[in-house]
């Protein structure tokens, strides 16, 4: 075949015309704008109803604490509805004037970093034993620590105030009889460290399962052949940890941590049970403090301003947590 055969047997390009309404052309001057199809609101109108929602629940809440906390709120306006008068920064001065909500704000913050440090240790190392269990044990310890995550919270301190009874209670009768210790009638809770002992284990037995399930999660998407190229090396265990298991679940480990950090901050429920609905002053903790001061003292505006400055303490971890999930990519 010859050059002039070929070139004649070349298939002919057809120019095909851009559509008018294709994403390359222009809106030609002096002509309206085309109405956006339905389908481009779809997207909104699915998040509507969760916004909504968000909003109902969660913001305008917040806006009526703020709003209160900066009135002088009592029974009378709060069962009449009547308008409430306005005192400025009247109730946080008071807060602030207040030498128990200081010993509230510092005995919350020990407490809680004990429970975080406690429950993150905790789970971590069930995390790696599981990873290192066969799949009917690992089945069979997931399933116990989700049943003893979805015991209600007055059960578990139900339980966990019969371990610590004086006279019946398992916790004086193992240390009697079995470590050989005079804890024979020993009440834990005379004591307020001692009693956080006892409050803070029902704070870390419920948060455990869900900090062992995710990183035990995270575990599961460390690559293998880092592990066993780091062994091969002459790392030791915990070298591999350090240098290529504990990179690859930072990130998760960071967002466990800064949840536990918000959760066990707000820890009001098992003081409050734990104690028999009449905790001590040595148990006032920050949202028991708030508590006291709305309902025990009907000053329900002091109550809003220490909710308020509650939101305020832990708005900057939170704002860590949303940083967190933008980096690994759940929020985009």
């Amino acid at each position: 075949m010859s050059a002039a055969d070929m070139k004649a047997a070349d298939p002919v390009v057809v120019p095909v015309a851009r559509h008018p309404e294709g994403p390359g052309t222009q809106q030609p001057k002096g002509q309206a704008p085309r109405p956006r199809k339905a389908g481009a609101l779809l997207p909104y109108l699915l998040i509507g109803p969760t916004i909504l929602a968000i909003a109902a629940v969660f913001v305008w809440p917040l806006v009526k604490t703020a709003v209160m906390s900066f009135q002088d709120v009592g029974r009378k306006e709060l069962w009449t509805g009547e308008p409430a008068p306005w005192v400025g920064f009247e109730q946080f001065t008071g807060i602030f004037q207040d030498g128990a909500f200081w010993d509230s704000v510092v005995l919350t913050v020990v407490f809680m970093a004990a429970c975080v440090v406690t429950t993150l240790a905790a789970g971590l190392a069930i995390s790696l034993m599981m990873q290192r269990m066969s799949t009917w044990a690992r089945l069979l310890l997931t399933a116990a620590l989700i049943a003893a995550w979805s015991i209600p919270l007055m059960v578990a301190a139900s339980i966990f105030r019969w371990f610590a009874d004086s006279d019946y209670g398992v916790a004086n009768m193992v240390l009697s009889k079995y470590l050989g210790l005079d804890f024979q009638g020993h009440n834990w809770f005379l004591d307020h460290r001692q009693g956080f002992l006892v409050i803070g284990a029902v704070v870390v037995w419920g948060a455990i399962p869900f900090v062992a399930i995710t990183l035990y999660a995270a575990l599961t998407q460390v690559p293998k052949e880092l592990e066993e190229a780091a062994s091969i090396d002459g790392v030791g265990a915990f070298g591999n940890f350090r240098y290529v298991v504990f990179p690859v679940i930072k990130p998760v480990f960071q967002m466990v941590a800064t949840l536990s950090v918000i959760w066990d901050f707000n820890v009001l429920g098992q003081v409050w049970l734990m104690r028999g609905t009449k905790p001590e002053p040595e148990y006032e903790v920050l949202g028991l403090y708030a508590f006291n001061k709305a309902f025990e003292s009907n000053s329900f505006s002091q109550g809003a301003a220490i909710s308020l400055i509650t939101v305020l303490l832990l708005s900057g971890v939170a704002v860590y947590y949303l940083r967190q999930l933008l980096k690994i990519g759940e929020v985009e």
